[in-house]
């Protein structure tokens, strides 16, 4: 079998599940308000691009913006730990009292309390996203080679050279790992925000968009919102694997380039 087909064989499964979709839709006469066809989706989405487009770029501010916070929290902290051992005995049980608490349980307070419904959301979206980046951060910092860190200790290296020429890049692929799954998590938690938010009539995102399509019954609608998001959820986790991949790359033709004069 070509790669090139393998390639494409995601593509060519969809669109047989969506005709199969639309075929049985149409065989059984299925309403539209109860589960509608991959056309009448596609035409409830033509029906308002821009709307749909505005709320879908709205959704994916707070997701950046909880992404780039959680990544920073998330090192800072996997730095903290790595420094000192009574950091890592402070931080660590909270973090996983962080992660294991659910953000619907929390979202409504959080809105509360922040005040700023931007901020609100960024906030709830930040604590979803944080302890993939953070655990996988602390994991590949931890993870150095013991026979280097004795000879960075041999050749008297102190901890910010050590931590620095030594743990940092052994943390990179595992931060990369953990970046990759914070995107998708990220986008979870802005769009559980968002729903709360909704609920409590602040309009934004592409959740608020759901729930006003299901209130006035609008399905298709809803469901073209839903696709959107999928769409979304799926190119944030292929853009940071390949911005991983990159990253990677680049890192191991330095590694090459670096080490090239030295084996002549």
């Amino acid at each position: 079998m070509s790669p090139a087909f393998i390639r494409i064989a995601p593509m060519l499964f969809g669109l047989l599940a969506f005709g199969v979709w639309e075929g049985l839709v149409r065989a059984f006469a299925v309403p539209v308000y109860l589960v509608p066809g991959p056309l009448a989706i596609i035409a409830a989405f033509l029906a308002d691009p821009a709307g749909l487009g505005a709320s879908l770029l709205s959704t994916l501010v707070v997701t950046f913006t909880a992404l780039v916070a959680a990544a920073a929290l998330g090192v800072a902290l996997a730095l903290a730990m790595a420094a000192s051992r009574l950091a890592r005995a402070a931080i660590l049980p909270w973090a996983v009292v962080l992660q294991v608490t659910p953000i619907v349980a929390i979202a409504p307070l959080v809105i509360i309390w922040v005040g700023d419904p931007f901020a609100a959301l960024v906030v709830c979206a930040t604590i979803v996203a944080f302890f993939p980046v953070f655990a996988n951060t602390a994991t590949g910092l931890a993870s150095a080679p013991p026979e280097l860190a004795d000879l960075f200790r041999l050749y008297g290296a102190s901890r910010w050279h050590t931590l620095w020429l030594l743990r940092l890049p052994a943390a990179l692929p595992y931060f990369l790992s953990g970046l990759r799954i914070s995107g998708g998590l990220a986008l979870v938690g802005a769009v559980v925000a968002e729903f709360v938010a909704g609920s409590g009539g602040f309009a934004s995102g592409l959740a608020y968009r759901i729930l006003e399509s299901g209130y006035r019954l609008e399905i298709p609608r809803m469901f073209a919102a839903l696709v959107l998001l999928s769409l979304a959820g799926i190119a944030i986790n292929v853009g940071l694997g390949a911005f991983g991949a990159a990253i990677l790359r680049r890192r191991g033709e330095t590694h090459d380039k670096e080490e090239t004069p030295h084996e002549r």
